[in-house]
């Protein structure tokens, strides 16, 4: 079972929508974007505008594969689930799902493997995350293998 680093809920607005009324893909890409932002400054204490703004370190995404599952529809609550998966000295690994109710029954909708990279803003190479980060990063990995 996995261990679940952060959770929230999103409610599928409107603006998230095609005219077909269901989530228009790239939504779920800037979805996804939200989450990890908020993981960071929420859980981890940490915020990408002191990360990105203060301190010049820059988290890309270098990886990120997607599975399309069912549709969401305008109204649909999804429930974001991200876990660390693997920590590296400069990348991360990340499990995230968007699950809503199909016919009361919890139903993935989407999900992804996303690989960030810690990057100097200066020279935009990879650089070793820094410690503090490093530890808050290690505190949410799940302890069981």
């Amino acid at each position: 079972m996995t261990a679940w680093a952060f959770e929230r809920e999103q409610e599928v607005r409107f603006g998230h929508c095609d005219p077909a009324g269901i989530v228009f893909y790239p939504r779920y890409f800037e979805m996804l974007n939200e989450l990890v932002e908020d993981w960071f400054a929420q859980a981890l204490g940490l915020s990408f505008d002191d990360l990105i703004g203060r301190r010049g370190i820059g988290l890309p995404t270098a990886r990120l594969d997607t599975r399309f599952l069912r549709v969401s529809r305008h109204g649909d609550r999804l429930v974001q689930r991200l876990h660390l998966e693997r920590l590296g000295r400069s990348s991360l690994t990340l499990r995230t799902a968007f699950i809503g109710k199909d016919d009361e029954v919890d139903a993935p909708r989407v999900e992804y493997m996303q690989v960030l990279v810690c990057t100097s803003l200066k020279t935009h190479r990879p650089q070793a995350f820094p410690d503090d980060l490093r530890r808050a990063l290690a505190s949410a990995q799940d302890p069981t293998p």
